[in-house]
């Protein structure tokens, strides 16, 4: 066997605490969209699934496992390998099949752990695995990267395939009950996941009461959400019943299974087939077709796509306005069930590159915004922090990428992104038990932003956009927010990086202060959950995220400039976020910036 091809294979994986992904089709191409994988791809699968046994029968010898993958083409064969270990080691997994992230992480609570094979929204031919344990999320990074080193010394053995091969070697019946179960395992994993959503849309709160209002203002102002599936996870989960169940219309576009049929990644410029089917339903006069979403291969990522009401055309939400939107309406729901006030502690959880309009909304309704670094898993184990610490942490998620995290899930959701929306505009003024007033989301946040003037009862998404604090953002997805660097180490990079920065800034100072008003800086680092404030030594982020904060006279936060190395794709990530409606301002500034990263790297 070919000790070399494998060793290769095994050097284009990246192992990140969000997930392990590579490029699992045989050609090698990222756009093929086989189903065949190679001898070393398969071997490659069956170590991952070992890594994972070994790590979940330290603390539990007779695990419960899930195992499940997203619409990729090679899903079934990756899923055939890891299963065929976990059997061989005294494991019967529960596969479930095609399953949405949030679907098997919210199964994953009523059992020991789950093994989900996916690459998010990368390329067809790519492929991953997520590992969880029983708290509804992937494993944190502390325990990820002690599994990623198991796996890599299983992996560094003479003959790797034949030892893969014999670590799979299972007893076929065994192997045919596991998907004959399949279907009874996967109307489980649906029937908990329903009743899970329910939990997380409607919090504490009565949720006949919460669906009521929903469904008596939908009655006068029918509401409809139109989904892009493109062969998804979610085509084979519970979005069109459960938005039927709550009295809501659902049309669905490309919602057969693996059914692809343009690039994954949610972002505008795939977000466009929503927005076509939404502009062609309002001209068949649908008007009840208001909000759309388009969901990533694994389903729980989904940006937005609403109807301009103002404009009578249907328009792309950007990504770090679909966060913004989502804490809005969470922190209104807050408000409106009685939980915000002087003596509370309520807290966000976001990524270091979400946009800083963040703390303007969190700042009307008393709550604190807490940044950890780029990742799903740091996000949410910093909402864990906060809530050991007394904070109650309704929202979460990553602003740069859109989409939110609700508790008590632990992964992104798009009906938690839509419900969030939803709940906005249906949650209307009411009456108290007293008789007295009781504002509805909407208007809460109208009060408490000072913006009353704003709040009118006939209002729709357009008239919550114009609300929002006011700031420009560099979009993930733009060309000009991915650079190619050749520095390995990141640390050694930042370190060149901070030479060229305090030479430039005060070769620019004079010019920044007359042009933007920007007089200071202040150095931030994000490694893990934690965030350090005011370093002087930019080379302690490693490959953490680097962020310079550009102020004020008065130490206010003008802009910043960040950047990171992505763990999960092969680029260096950077983003530019201005107070205000100032485009020149930020391109400007991630010139600059992406212009001193490039002379830092020479």
């Amino acid at each position: 066997m070919n000790t070399t091809n494998f060793q290769e294979a095994l050097s284009k994986l990246i192992l990140s605490a969000s997930g392990w992904r590579g490029i699992f089709a045989k050609s090698g191409e990222e756009e093929d969209g086989t189903t065949e994988i190679d001898l070393e791809h398969k071997a490659i699968s069956a170590f991952m699934a070992k890594a994972y046994v070994d790590f979940i029968k330290k603390t539990n010898n007779n695990p419960k496992i899930a195992i499940g993958i997203d619409a990729r083409p090679t899903g079934p064969a990756i899923a055939d390998s890891m299963i065929r270990v976990l059997l061989a080691n005294g494991i019967k997994p529960m596969y479930l099949g095609i399953t949405a992230a949030p679907e098997i992480m919210a199964f994953s609570h009523t059992i020991d752990g789950f093994i989900y094979i996916s690459a998010s929204h990368n390329p067809i031919g790519h492929n991953g695995v997520k590992f969880g344990k029983n708290d509804g999320g992937v494993i944190p990074g502390s325990e990820a990267s002690v599994l990623a080193k198991d796996f890599l010394s299983l992996c560094n053995v003479d003959n790797p395939i034949e030892k893969a091969e014999i670590l799979s070697k299972c007893d076929e019946n065994q192997l045919q009950e596991v998907y004959a179960e399949s279907e009874i395992h996967k109307k489980a994993a649906i029937a908990f996941y329903e009743d899970f959503s329910t939990k997380v849309i409607c919090g504490d709160a009565d949720s006949d009461l919460i669906f009521g209002s929903i469904k008596e203002t939908t009655k006068t102002t029918p509401l409809s959400i139109v989904c892009d599936m493109n062969g998804s996870a979610r085509t084979l989960s519970i979005d069109n019943s459960y938005f039927n169940k709550q009295g809501l219309g659902f049309y669905a576009i490309n919602n057969e299974p693996r059914k692809i049929v343009h690039a994954i990644i949610p972002e505008p410029e795939n977000l466009v087939y929503c927005a076509n089917e939404m502009e062609r339903l309002q001209n068949e006069g649908k008007t009840d077709a208001i909000l759309g979403y388009m969901p990533d291969c694994d389903g729980d990522r989904g940006n937005i796509v609403f109807w301009n009401k103002k404009k009578k055309k249907a328009e792309v939400l950007k990504a770090q306005e679909v966060f913004a939107l989502s804490v809005l309406s969470e922190l209104a729901f807050l408000a409106y069930s009685g939980k915000t006030g002087e003596n509370s502690k309520i807290a966000v959880s976001v990524n270091d590159p979400t946009s800083m309009r963040i703390e303007e909304i969190a700042k009307a309704f008393g709550a604190l915004v807490a940044r950890a670094e780029v990742g799903e898993a740091n996000v949410v184990n910093r909402a864990r922090e906060l809530r050991a610490e007394g904070y109650e942490v309704r929202i979460l998620g990553e602003g740069s990428n859109g989409g939110n995290i609700t508790h008590p899930a632990a992964v992104r959701d798009p009906l938690n992104s839509i419900f969030a929306l939803i709940k906005l505009l249906a949650i209307k003024d009411g009456k108290n038990p007293d008789g007295s007033e009781k504002k509805g989301l909407f208007h809460l946040w109208c009060s408490l932003s000072n913006q009353e003037e704003k709040y009118t009862e006939d209002f729709s998404l357009i008239d919550v956009i114009e609300t929002l604090p006011v700031y420009t953002t560099t979009g993930v997805s733009e060309a000009r927010a991915l650079l190619k660097i050749k520095t390995t180490d990141h640390s050694v990079l930042k370190a060149k990086y901070q030479k060229v920065f305090l030479s430039q800034w005060d070769e620019k100072k004079a010019s920044l202060e007359k042009k933007y008003g920007i007089c200071n800086y202040e150095a931030v680092c994000n490694n893990g959950t934690k965030e350090t404030k005011n370093i002087t030594d930019f080379s302690i982020s490693g490959k953490g995220g680097l962020k310079i904060l550009l102020k004020d006279k008065n130490q206010n936060n003008l802009a910043f400039i960040w950047m990171r190395g992505s763990g999960t794709e092969p680029v260096f990530r950077v983003l530019c976020d201005v107070k205000g409606n100032n485009p020149e301002m930020e391109k400007d500034l991630l010139q600059w910036h992406s212009e001193m990263i490039a002379t830092a790297d020479n």
